[in-house]
């Protein structure tokens, strides 16, 4: 295909600025959030990586990953969530993890985890997505949503691709298949995973066979851009994952891990729910946790053990017989890992210290002061993970329906909170480079929503190309690809 001489020019402009950033050795998890809308197709962007084996090159995807502590509140039909999914600049994979999307009570701990709030979060998650084709983000049924008390299971079964399809559980390449023919992946033994893996609630038939071969594109009736690809829930975490429709048969090896931390060690009022899968030829895996609170002096050294034991504990089962299947069963063998959610990690200042660098947009002494920097950057906990810059102000606490902090006006030191970053987004791998870390502003939780932006390299199989791969519809503004100013000075 002919490239016009605009497109060229385009190329060549990203690919300076990429060159010398790396001569800087400038990271782009440092970029500014971007400001406005010129745009540039994704595939126009040149790999850093190595040149990739005959019959397999790179292709960039957009990937959206937002984390939510929503206080124990059920979500209201009026909850417009096109704002906090960034849905005017669409991802092609979605990653949402929230965090106390029940009361952490006795009956939801220690009985039986209400499902209800997670099914209203899928419904609105979907009504914003998949928007109506007059672009409408409100559905003609959107009064009636929560009608009748939603099931979480039958509300994920609704947003798959297809009404009882399943996702395959292995999806090796065909190359593999010819090379190793006795021992190939369509003689794998069945998943260790079942719909509740997917859902939260055990499916009516015991079924565990997640098969993509049946999974065929959208019908003529159906227009929805985005199929829900896994969702889980332990007590108050919830992770929910999406993906463009056409991605889906690039799906695999779906597999989930639940590490209960709460009370006594044990049980799941805390901890973290991995989702590992592979796109394409790429390992993924995503990790929300919801870490040991508390902002007493030590408290930092509980939430850094909660990390590593969430890293020790993670064993995602095997669901390949062949000993050529390249899927980690452990979170730090994947090709790219983000890590999203309440980490509860605090500033190491008093309250009135802190108040008085709030009150003079101090950041920079701010963020000296976090605890998850210091912690990081002392090697105790995270060590090799990468953070974008904090541009934007603490997210915890703030009173319900308000922009106040909760200790501008609580006097009691037993109530009061002092603000913190508590709620964060980081990753670890190669191939990923992040166009932007951000807070957004609803007022629904005592919790300010934090989302992130990023390009992840994923290895794709020439044969796909063959077949007609859809190739990624992302577009990237061209300000989230520039650095900072002193990058032009040379050009």
């Amino acid at each position: 295909m002919t490239v016009g001489h605009q497109d060229v020019k385009k190329k060549s402009f990203i690919h300076k600025i990429f060159t010398m950033m790396e001569r800087e050795g400038s990271g782009s998890s440092d970029f500014p959030e971007p400001q406005s809308n010129p745009a540039v197709d994704i595939q126009s962007i040149s790999s850093t990586e190595p040149q990739m084996p005959a019959g397999q090159y790179v292709q960039s995807f957009r990937v959206f990953v937002a984390t939510w502590n929503v206080g124990g509140k059920s979500p209201h039909n009026g909850l417009n969530l096109d704002d906090f999914l960034q849905v005017d600049n669409e991802s092609d994979i979605y990653v949402l993890g929230f965090q106390e999307i029940v009361p952490l009570n006795a009956g939801n701990v220690l009985v039986l985890e209400d499902n209800e709030p997670a099914a209203k979060w899928l419904t609105l998650i979907n009504q914003s997505l998949n928007k109506s084709l007059d672009g409408s983000s409100r559905s003609k049924a959107s009064g009636s949503l929560f009608s009748s008390k939603p099931s979480l299971k039958k509300v994920s079964k609704t947003f798959r691709t297809e009404s009882k399809r399943r996702l395959k559980s292995c999806n090796c390449i065909f190359e593999l298949e010819r090379k190793h023919s006795k021992d190939f992946c369509f003689r794998c033994q069945q998943p260790n995973i079942n719909e509740d893996d997917l859902s939260s609630e055990p499916d009516e038939d015991g079924s565990n066979v997640f098969d993509i071969s049946e999974i065929s594109m959208a019908s003529t009736s159906n227009h929805l851009k985005y199929s829900l690809i896994a969702s889980k829930q332990m007590v108050g975490i919830f992770v929910t994952i999406w993906a463009r429709k056409e991605h889906i048969q690039y799906v695999s090896h779906l597999r989930i891990s639940c590490i209960s931390r709460g009370i006594m060690g044990c049980l799941g009022n805390k901890g973290c729910i991995s989702v590992s899968f592979l796109f394409h030829q790429t390992s993924f895996c995503f990790v929300c946790s919801h870490l040991a609170s508390g902002e007493k002096e030590g408290d930092e050294l509980r939430r850094n053990l909660d990390v590593l034991e969430i890293l020790k504990s993670t064993q995602f089962p095997k669901i390949c017989k062949t000993n050529h299947s390249r899927m980690p069963d452990k979170i730090l063998g994947h090709d790219m890992v983000i890590w999203l959610g309440d980490l509860n990690y605090r500033i190491a200042l008093s309250y009135s210290e802190t108040r008085k660098l709030l009150e003079n947009n101090d950041w920079d002494a701010l963020l000296n002061k976090d605890q998850l920097k210091i912690e990081r950057e002392a090697e105790r906990v995270f060590k090799g993970w990468k953070e974008g810059k904090i541009y934007f102000a603490p997210t915890y606490k703030y009173f319900y329906n308000s922009d106040t902090y909760f200790g501008e006006i609580k006097t009691s030191k037993k109530k009061r909170r002092t603000p913190a970053w508590c709620d964060r987004i980081l990753w670890h791998g190669s191939g990923i480079k992040q166009l932007s870390y951000i807070r957004g502003e609803s007022r629904f939780s005592d919790h300010r929503p934090v989302c992130g932006t990023f390009v992840v390299d994923v290895v794709v199989n020439q044969n796909e190309l063959k077949k007609g791969s859809p190739s990624s519809n992302m577009k990237i503004e061209i300000e989230e690809l520039l650095p900072t100013a002193r990058y032009f000075k040379n050009m």
